[in-house]
Order: structure tokens, then C-alpha cells, then sequence
């Protein structure tokens, strides 16, 4: 089979690979196409590697029809039309997963698009409500609302009847994220968000990415009560915290991962992913989410999409699509 192998940052090829083949508990996936992540990005640069047995190739999210099952496996056939969350393994023509980390493709939606999903859904579904506690009426923050975990947010939310504020660079993103419906839109780049936020009550749940550049601010940001969840590093990893303020407000901050996180268990990627399906793909197929798509390439030009990715130049998710 074909995959694309990281030769350096600048040089992702398209090139003959072993074939894989299901293990007991698992299922063998055609891939229709695979969703681009920063993690892949980093994972191209050599700056994060994929967790012990996980495959070396870079991808966490694809789409595709199984085409075989591994032992011990129920539930799937071959010939159903699925997506799936990965540890690795997705800028590939046919890739293995954990049965559990597998879902139908979601009503609706084409199954191309169904790529840009997996990753996405468990992360906000995960951080948001089974971490955070999100729920009707509050304020959520999202930092990078343009970006395809936060196009997801902001519609996830609003679903679940919240209010939505987000940080975005330009005036093109912010007029999406008001699209998808958030209601206080902020130029970080002209505007104070914490000064916004704490104008309109302070935010109950922070979705960051930014981490060590934003903690202090996000702290000012949050209502009594609030909780800041971090998802990433973009702004660095090390900042002082401030505890005396998080006394006086009784908030809180936690950190996630969800590469890392076991197969099984509770809190495990299988028992995400179940709840993605039970809660998130009802919204999905009632149309109030749906995939933001800013960019799709051939799986043959990945070095182009993940250069989109890297510039910050789109919105939405971006999508290498496998020519079969």
C-alpha cells in the first residue's frame, strides 16, 4: 500500500509501505480521506512523536469503508461506511484501528467530509462537557474559534443552548464564527478579550490553545466558578500561575490530552467516542453541526496542506483526500 512517510518537515512522500492487517480487536479501513491536525504538523518536525505501538505514519482522523475485522470483533462488517479516531496511521491508503475507536459515518454528511470529525468531535465533546461540565446557558470562551476545533465548538455549544465567545485574527474569521453562531466575536489582535468577556459576566468554560501566553489573562477572564481547560501550546508551555486567583473565584484549570489516553477504560478513547456517537452525531444529523471544510488537497500534496495549515491562512478543517 501507499502512505506518506516524513523524509523531513519539508518533504512528505507518497511511497510504498508494508500492508497492515487487523489484530484481534480491530478493523481494516480503505481510507476515503484523513483530517489535517497541528499534531501532525509537529509530528512531521519530529517534535511529537506517535505514542509507544502506535503506527509512525502521521494522521489521527480518517474516513473510509471497512474492508475486514480482526478477531473478537462485533458490531462491524465489511462494506460499512465509517470514521475513526487514530493514534497514527491516517495519511495511509488503508490503516487499522481499535474497534472502538471507530464511528458510522454520520447522517448526512458525505463520507469525504466525514473525515474531519473524529478528531475534532472527541476533543470538544471530551474538554467541554465530560471534563468541564458545560451546560445550558453559560459562557463558553474559545480561543482559535476559526479553527476547525473551534468551528466545531461554537456549534456544539450552541446546540447545548450556551452563549459563545471567541478569539479570532481577522475580520473574515470572526464573520464565520458569528455565522456558526457565536455571539461575541473578538479581534484579539485590537481588542482586550478579557475585558470583553468580563463585560458580559466572565466565562464559565475557557477552551484554550494557547496555553503559557494566555494563562494569566484567561484566569481574569473566567466568572466565579469558571473552569479554563487547555488543549494546547501554541503560546508556550511554562507560565506562572496565579492560585490566589483562582481561590477568590473557586475556579479551576486542567489540562487534556487525547492522543495519549488508553483504548479502554473510563475516560478512554473507546468511552469517548461511544459518547460522541450518543450525543454529538444526534446534532450532526439534525444539521445543527455540521463539517466546516476550509481546504482539501490529494493525499499526494500534503506537504501544500500542511503548509495551509501552518500560515494560519483558512478556516475550518483541512483534508487530504485518497485517489484510489
Amino acid at each position: 500500500m501507499l502512505a506518506i512517510l516524513a523524509e523531513s518537515p519539508d518533504r512528505l512522500v507518497w511511497q510504498p509501505v508494508p500492508d497492515v492487517a487487523p489484530a484481534a480487536g480491530e478493523v481494516l479501513i480503505k481510507v476515503v480521506a484523513a483530517g489535517v491536525n497541528r499534531t501532525d504538523l509537529l509530528q512531521a518536525s519530529g517534535k511529537y512523536p506517535p505514542p509507544p505501538g502506535a503506527s509512525e505514519t502521521i494522521g489521527l482522523e480518517i474516513s473510509g469503508t471497512i474492508v475486514a475485522i480482526g478477531a473478537h470483533v462485533t458490531g462491524w462488517s465489511p462494506g460499512q461506511e465509517v470514521c475513526a479516531l487514530l493514534a497514527g496511521g491516517g495519511y495511509a491508503e488503508y490503516v487499522t484501528v481499535p474497534a472502538g475507536q471507530v464511528l458510522p459515518r454520520p447522517s448526512g454528511v458525505a463520507l469525504p467530509h466525514a473525515a474531519a470529525l473524529p478528531e475534532v468531535a472527541c476533543t470538544v465533546w471530551s474538554n467541554l462537557v465530560m471534563t468541564a461540565g458545560l451546560r445550558a446557558s453559560q459562557l463558553l470562551l474559545i480561543h482559535g474559534g476559526a479553527s476547525g476545533i473551534g468551528t466545531h465548538a461554537i456549534q456544539v455549544a450552541r446546540a447545548l443552548n450556551c452563549r459563545v465567545a471567541v478569539t479570532a485574527g481577522s475580520r473574515n474569521k470572526l464573520d464565520l464564527c458569528a455565522e456558526l453562531g457565536a455571539e461575541i466575536n473578538i479581534d484579539y489582535r485590537n481588542e482586550d478579550f478579557v475585558e470583553v468577556v468580563r463585560g458580559a459576566g466572565g466565562a464559565d468554560v475557557i477552551l484554550d490553545i494557547i496555553g503559557a501566553a494566555y494563562l494569566d489573562r484567561n484566569v481574569d477572564a473566567l466568572a466565579t466558578d469558571g473552569r479554563l481547560v487547555i488543549i494546547g501550546m501554541q503560546g508556550g508551555a511554562k507560565a506562572e500561575l496565579n492560585i490566589g486567583k483562582l481561590l477568590a473565584k473557586r475556579a479551576g484549570v486542567l489540562a487534556t490530552a487525547l492522543r495519549s489516553r488508553p483504548v479502554e477504560g473510563p475516560g478512554g478513547k473507546s468511552d469517548i467516542v461511544a459518547r460522541v456517537v450518543d450525543d454529538v452525531w444526534p446534532m450532526v444529523a439534525d444539521g445543527m453541526v455540521r463539517p466546516v471544510i476550509g481546504a482539501e488537497f490529494p493525499m499526494t500534496e500534503a506537504q501544500a496542506a500542511h503548509e495551509l495549515l501552518a500560515s494560519g491562512d483558512v478556516s475550518g478543517k483541512v483534508l487530504l483526500r485518497v485517489d484510489h
